[in-house]
């Protein structure tokens, strides 16, 4: 089933679309990071404005060097220790749609530990965004069945795994970090 859920919502992002998906955080709207109208698609369906950044994932530490250039080797142990979710930004983005990056040029990126996540991402070889599924300004859905119609009926994915699952999960830590080491959190 999880090998078969991988190979839709890969056969989707390939494809420039949109998927609805349970991260290591809360239920995410989810796109190729690198295709502009893909992203453009989650700022339609979520009523957001198109100045706002998203969060990337990556499934492993040795892929952020390819989508950001200002990395202090205190991130790595950040991600490696973390307890919880860690979203770091840093400075320097590149190779990503320009709609994915911040107006100061950085870019808030993720290693993902989840099984599905992390199997879509490895067969992707390319990051996915994460982002709250929730119309902009809205509460954050706790869990699949508090996700609205909206929401649900404007994927071009619903991913049928962990639908059920009940346990109580938050938006990741977001930490600003400097090329200097220097951090700030913006989320804790």
């Amino acid at each position: 089933m999880l090998k078969t859920e991988i190979e839709n919502a890969l056969t989707v992002l390939k494809n420039g679309g949109v998927i609805l998906y349970p991260t290591d955080t809360v239920w995410g709207l989810g796109c190729d990071a690198t295709n502009p109208e893909a992203v453009e698609k989650i700022n339609v369906l979520k009523k957001r404005t198109s100045d706002k950044s998203f969060i990337i994932l990556v499934d492993n530490d040795s892929k952020i060097q390819s989508y950001a250039d200002d990395i202090p080797d205190v991130a790595y142990d950040l991600i490696e220790y973390a307890e919880n979710p860690l979203t770091i930004i840093l400075s320097g983005a590149k190779n990503l749609a320009k709609n994915v990056i911040n107006a100061d040029g950085s870019i808030a990126i993720r290693v993902a530990k989840h099984d599905f996540v992390t199997g879509l991402l490895q067969r992707f070889r390319k990051p996915i965004t994460s982002t709250s599924a929730n119309i902009s300004g809205q509460p954050t859905p706790q869990f699949f069945d508090e996700i609205e119609e909206e929401i649900k009926n404007g994927v071009d994915y619903v991913v049928d795994w962990e639908q059920e699952a009940r346990e109580p999960k938050k938006p990741s830590t977001i930490m600003k970090l400097s090329p200097s080491g220097q951090f700030s959190f913006i989320r804790k």
